[in-house]
């Protein structure tokens, strides 16, 4: 009984805190602001994002609020969900750490159908999910992966480079029309809202997730991000997510991004295609090796 109880009480307790530490992070920008902080300005006076950021979080995991778990991939076992087979020697490091979701208003408004798929994409997660495989990420999943990403920045172009499979991209400030072919990455165009950069990608192809979670969408979706300097060391980033083939209205994420403080902070080389060889054409060998 005092072991439940003390398990009851330690459950509230987090509860408490992550409580207090999200309203301290939703008041931060308001409190950065009034405070008078200064924010770094391009000499055209719009606010200067260049910079190494990265993402906190297990967003990359699962956006939606979740508890932590044993795995990616489960099955069933005597007294409950149990690792699957292909990923049970991973233990610990194979295991899902709990997140407080970035998805306004808690739920995916998934499709019946859609949502069947995302749990079938949960059940295959090893042989689906694109990451896996060294994939180019798309949008919005590239900018809260764990990794960093480093955004250059002038009066006349912006640039995005991300260290997961050295993907890149670059931000159009004028009608390009629409994309010519279908991409991983999308076609950005963007735009200045006052202080927030707008951008607008669309041309997707239907091969990327929005996390390890088996989130999936069409060739349809289109996403609008903003990125709000909040403080010279934070980016307030918001994505309105748009797919009228999988989700049943619009849907956001929000969350912070971080500048990466360390006086040699850059871009790592993941150019990861190299290093899933083996394992894409492993099969392929004269004389394949053991698997």
């Amino acid at each position: 009984m005092r072991s439940s109880f003390r398990g009851i009480v330690f459950s509230v307790v987090i509860r408490l805190v992550a409580l207090v530490l999200t309203l301290g992070l939703s008041v931060l920008p308001s409190f950065a602001q009034s405070a008078g902080v200064a924010l770094p300005r391009l000499a055209d006076g719009k606010p200067d994002l260049n910079g190494i950021w990265q993402a906190l979080g297990s967003a990359h995991y699962d956006i939606e609020r979740h508890m932590a778990k044993s795995s990616m991939m489960l099955r069933q076992g005597p007294h409950g969900p149990l690792p699957a087979v292909p990923v049970l020697a991973l233990g610990a490091v194979g295991a899902v750490p709990g997140g407080m979701g970035v998805v306004e208003g808690g739920k995916i408004p998934y499709k019946p159908d859609a949502l069947k798929l995302r749990e079938e994409n949960r059940a295959h997660w090893i042989e689906r999910d694109p990451e896996i495989k060294c994939y180019l990420p798309g949008i919005p999943r590239a900018v809260y992966m764990p990794f960093p990403f480093q955004i250059f920045q002038n009066e006349n172009s912006t640039f995005f480079a991300y260290e997961f499979a050295g993907a890149v991209r670059d931000v159009y400030f004028k009608d390009v029309g629409p994309a010519e072919t279908d991409s991983w990455m999308g076609q950005s165009v963007g735009r200045w809202e006052g202080d927030t950069l707008v951008i607008e990608v669309t041309g997707f192809n239907d091969q990327t997730w929005f996390d390890r979670s088996g989130t999936h969408h069409s060739n349809q979706l289109k996403v609008v991000e903003r990125y709000t300097l909040r403080s010279p060391n934070h980016i307030q980033y918001e994505a309105e997510i748009e797919d009228p083939v999988v989700f049943t209205r619009p849907w956001k994420i929000s969350m912070p991004l971080y500048r990466r403080m360390e006086e040699d902070a850059r871009l790592m080389d993941f150019k990861c295609v190299e290093f899933v060889e083996e394992l894409i054409y492993g099969e392929y060998r004269r004389r394949p090796l053991e698997r």
